[in-house]
């Protein structure tokens, strides 16, 4: 089976605009999602990637009127501005999807559902009882998981998943991976749909 491995974190708005649409290629091509959740903050300061350099003109383009437009286009819902709390910690969330892997479950629909939850209604995904509600409303056992979240094997993986990002240069999220071909940010979706039908010529030294 072919695999998109997926780097992101459970805050980021663009891998919430890509995921469903990341998972209808996957369905479509019989490919698995390996989910890669990573500290975002950290990763970008590691490669150059923060937007903190940018003047305040590019940022807003940046993060609110291509969220606003690549929201539209995915179809998927959004809220008004950034959500207040979404400057707060994502170890938590994070956690949370990497407890329900090392458990066996299938995270396609609660990793998107995380991020929806945080992009169209504002929730705070640093909040035991949110992120306890939003697993239980996708079928997950969601006490359990976020008992989980910060504990010493969920947080490794973690630092695991960040380390690897650095290592390989992704620059934000989400990135996705397919036989080790690098594609940056959601609006590559199609070409990580194409590449999982026929590899892309490989001539850029790695």
């Amino acid at each position: 089976m072919s695999e998109i491995e997926y780097f992101y974190a459970a805050h980021s708005a663009f891998a919430y605009i890509g995921a469903a649409k990341l998972k209808a290629v996957a369905d479509a091509a019989g490919a698995m999602i390996v989910h890669r959740p990573y500290e975002l903050r950290q990763g970008m300061a590691a490669v150059g990637g923060a937007t903190n350099s940018m003047t305040p003109e590019r940022r807003a383009y940046f993060s609110r009127r291509e969220i606003e437009r690549w929201a539209a286009y995915r179809g998927q819902p959004i809220m008004r501005g950034i959500p207040e709390t979404h400057g707060h910690d994502i170890a938590r969330s994070n956690g949370m999807l990497i407890a329900a892997l090392n458990t066996g479950h299938n995270i396609d629909h609660l990793s998107h559902a995380v991020m929806r939850a945080h992009w169209a209604d504002g929730a705070d995904l640093d909040d035991p009882g949110t992120l306890t509600a939003i697993a239980d409303d996708v079928g997950l056992p969601g006490g359990e998981l976020v008992e989980a979240a910060l504990s010493h094997d969920a947080q490794a993986i973690h630092k695991a998943n960040t380390d690897e990002a650095i290592r390989r240069s992704v620059f934000g999220s989400p990135t996705y991976f397919v036989d080790g071909d690098m594609f940056y940010g959601q609006d590559h979706i199609e070409l990580v749909e194409r590449a999982l039908k026929e590899p892309f010529p490989d001539t850029w030294d790695r």
